[in-house]
């Protein structure tokens, strides 16, 4: 028996359904066929799904990015407009992500940039840029509350991900660290450079002491840098993603909010903690 989620923006109340717009349903069949068949009746509409045995459903560990996934900004491109060149910044982000460049040598090309940015700078960006997307807050606290250990892990930065992690309520963050001197950055980052395999690194180092299969965990995120954590989890979601996440991911998310991942996993509206 299989689960088909059908995550709609609007929808009246129906039998089977979740909460607003979000419809549960049963069915049997092979998951390949299904995903295939559902795929086609919804690409024209306005729908986030999610095809899955019913089983097992409800992960234990959830791995999550920060940049794009659960805050709305690019940490890295917004510091890179305190420092005058975003547009720079931004183009290089924008390749990294759709896979186009490694990523560690992205990353250190695009804070070498911000040599010499007052560290003041940082709080200021955290204050006037960073918010949590609609649905991270209910997502994490929710898990969380049913058990789920929920971890952060970034290719972004400590300083961010420190104050997103309380925020949202995770119970860790992992990221990269900006080098400074005490006035400003040097243009530097911490090595080794967490990145793709780090994050796949993370998910089953997790997953093996928390005693859990594979199977039993969640991943999410945006970039190529996601991947193999999303291909690797039992159920890995592509949110607002790039082509190459998304043609990849078992679910993908682009109309809903983080919410969807609540209700992927067969939690009901009433269930959720206060957004």
């Amino acid at each position: 028996m299989a689960s088909v989620l059908v995550r709609r923006k609007t929808g009246a109340q129906a039998e089977g359904e979740l909460g607003p717009g979000a419809l549960d349903l049963s069915v049997e069949g092979a998951l390949s066929d299904l995903r295939g068949e559902v795929d086609r009746l919804v690409a024209d509409l306005p729908v986030d799904h999610c095809v899955q045995p019913a089983e097992g459903r409800a992960k234990r560990l959830l791995i999550a990015d920060m940049d794009s996934t659960i805050i709305g900004c690019e940490c890295l491109d917004e510091l890179a407009d305190f420092a005058g060149v975003k547009a720079q910044v931004s183009e290089i982000t924008e390749r990294a992500m759709r896979g186009e460049l490694a990523f560690e040598g992205a990353l250190r090309e695009r804070v070498a940039m911000l040599k010499g940015l007052d560290l003041a700078a940082l709080q200021r960006c955290y204050d006037e840029r960073v918010r949590l997307n609609p649905g991270a807050h209910a997502l994490v606290r929710t898990m969380a509350a049913h058990g789920a250990r929920c971890l952060l892990v970034s290719g972004g930065f400590t300083f961010f991900t420190q104050r997103v992690a309380a925020a949202a309520g995770f119970h860790e963050d992992r990221a990269n660290t900006l080098l400074e001197d005490g006035a400003a950055l040097t243009g530097l980052v911490g090595e080794p450079i967490l990145g793709r395999e780090a994050k796949l690194a993370s998910l089953r180092g997790e997953a093996v002491a928390l005693g859990l299969n594979l199977s039993q965990t969640l991943a999410v995120g945006d970039g190529a840098n996601d991947l193999a954590m999303i291909e690797a989890a039992g159920l890995g979601v592509a949110y607002r993603a790039k082509p190459v996440v998304a043609a990849q991911a078992h679910a993908r998310v682009d109309h809903a909010d983080l919410t969807a991942l609540l209700y992927f996993q067969g939690y009901r509206a009433e269930a959720f903690a206060a957004d």
